[in-house]
């Protein structure tokens, strides 16, 4: 674990214990069109006002150290008493624009508040709030339109006493971010309510989920298919009458193909029973017929899937044994079968593949290697990221942005949650529910919630060249409903889902839901 040196707090902060830290004038902002002395390797050593860089507040917490990212030194933020502190640059004559402030960063977490941010430009002020990680750096963006030839360059801390952040080679240069995808699944939406499942505002008002979550910001729905499934939901009939409501929302529809009865993972991916004895061409076929059936059945209704999943966390492959990576020709037949369906209702849905653990680069490059020497054709690339299971931030970055390098793909992450609470709402425990499984620095809080969703948006955003789609949370709408457990074939089974929903046991729309907001 990472603690900033101790050596140079000495030096910088106040050496009586429990006296507030000292407010120094703040230095007068020197303009430049140019970010100076982004890597705070100018001075040559650690000193308590960087060049190019004036503090304001609580200024001896603001000071650069060694230890950076790519060169010796870096920007700290710490104090052993509550600090407020910015730290922050002045850029004019400007071409009006879009920028870009890129950061690489680290944080204690626990502050009131720790972002970078871009202000005084001409528009509203933007900024990216720094994700929780103390050992490795991971890199944000934040992205804003100068409209007055200027713009503020800004590193804020309200941070409680030994709080500290970390930040290192930051960049300002022409070009925008953002997410165009600021989705959820909502798979379990029909079945809750067939089951009196009930959902509110935030203000108790009861209400359409969707249209809730649509007035949150989403902007995109993911629904899984089944094909034959025991209790009747997630069917065909189910993905149509709700994607209708998706559609007359605003939203864009992605449909998630299963291929299977029930659910399909990286530890099971079980033949339909119609199709269990079937000979792997005519495997293929059935492929091609479900997806076809389907997506032709939306778009001849009017609701055209936007985007389609050959398979859901295919890391072993699909249709087991045939589809199995053990045998990666038949694996590319059955996916360009899918492909081919797909392209021939409509050429501009766009096709992903879906693989689990996104902080598993070297995982995720065997399979796509594989899925390149034998011609499987794709679109987009999809991975969940579940914190608690699937390594760091920065571990998941990592990946994000060498898949869509390598690949030259765009990339999204298909699942990912965060518990609001660890108890249960109903007699089911949950996947989550002790303290020891969080995220290091992410409580099981709403805020915590939302904080965990804004630093995987953010990671995503980040990724190069634009190739960083979005986030799909997983199941905003799985609340605790008697009859709407995880098993389709047992009507008694529970949820061990519903700390992770974005309703909350009172059914009320969660703060955690202001992620759809993100730019």
């Amino acid at each position: 674990m990472f603690y900033p040196r101790r050596a140079l707090r000495a030096l910088l902060l106040p050496l009586l214990a429990g006296l507030s830290l000292l407010s120094l004038p703040a230095q007068t902002a020197s303009a430049a069109s140019t970010l100076t002395n982004g890597g705070f390797e100018s001075d040559g050593a650690a000193v308590a006002a960087p060049a190019g860089w004036p503090e304001y507040g609580d200024t001896a917490a603001s000071y650069s150290e060694s230890g950076g990212h790519a060169g010796s030194y870096r920007l700290s933020h710490y104090a052993a008493a509550a600090y407020k502190v910015e730290t922050y640059q002045y850029l004019s004559g400007l071409t009006n624009g879009t920028y870009t402030l890129t950061a690489w960063v680290r944080s204690s977490g626990g502050q009131n508040a720790a972002y970078i941010a871009l202000k005084n430009c001409g528009s509203a002020d933007q900024r990216t709030d720094l994700p929780v990680s103390t050992s490795s750096w991971v890199r944000i963006v934040t992205s804003i339109n100068v409209t007055n030839s200027q713009c503020t360059v800004s590193i804020n801390s309200d941070a409680n006493a030994g709080n500290w952040i970390n930040v290192d080679d930051l960049t300002f240069a022409s070009g925008s971010t953002g997410l165009s995808i600021k989705g959820s699944d909502i798979s379990s939406l029909a079945k809750s309510e067939a089951k009196g499942g009930v959902y509110k505002t935030s203000t108790g008002t009861n209400g359409d989920a969707i249209t809730i979550l649509k007035n949150a910001g989403m902007n995109y729905a993911r629904l899984k298919v089944w094909v034959n499934p025991a209790d009747g939901f997630n069917d065909k009939a189910h993905v149509l009458a709700v994607a209708k409501r998706v559609k007359a929302a605003g939203m864009k529809l992605l449909v998630d193909f299963h291929y299977s009865d029930t659910w399909a993972d990286p530890g099971k991916q079980t033949k339909p029973a119609a199709w269990a004895s079937h000979a792997y061409s005519q495997l293929k076929t059935d492929v091609y017929n479900h997806t076809y059936d389907v997506l032709n059945a939306l778009k001849a209704q009017g609701t055209t899937a936007d985007m389609v999943q050959v398979g859901n966390e295919i890391n072993g492959g699909m249709l087991w044994s045939d589809g199995s990576t053990d045998n990666w020709p038949q694996l590319a037949g059955l996916l360009n079968s899918g492909y081919s369906a797909v392209k021939a209702v409509s050429s501009s849905t766009q096709v992903a593949l879906h693989l689990a653990d996104a902080g598993d680069d070297a995982t995720v490059r065997w399979w796509f290697d594989s899925a390149k020497a034998n011609g499987v054709n794709y679109d987009v690339i999809g991975l969940s990221y579940y914190g608690y299971w699937h390594g760091s931030l920065a571990a998941a970055q990592a990946t994000l942005d060498d898949t869509a390098a390598r690949y030259g793909k765009p990339v999204y992450i298909a699942e990912t949650a965060y518990p609001f609470r660890l108890d249960s709402d109903d007699s089911l425990e949950n996947q989550i529910d002790i303290p020891s499984e969080l995220v290091a620095g992410y409580p099981a809080t709403s805020a915590g919630q939302l904080a965990w969703m804004n630093a995987v948006a953010s990671i995503v955003e980040a990724v190069p060249n634009g190739r960083g789609l979005g986030v799909f949370y997983w199941e905003a709408t799985w609340t605790a409903v008697n009859g709407n457990g995880w098993d389709p074939a047992d009507a008694s089974s529970g949820n061990a889902w519903e700390n992770q929903a974005l309703f909350g046991y009172d059914d009320r729309a969660l703060p955690s839901m202001a992620w759809f907001s993100h730019r």
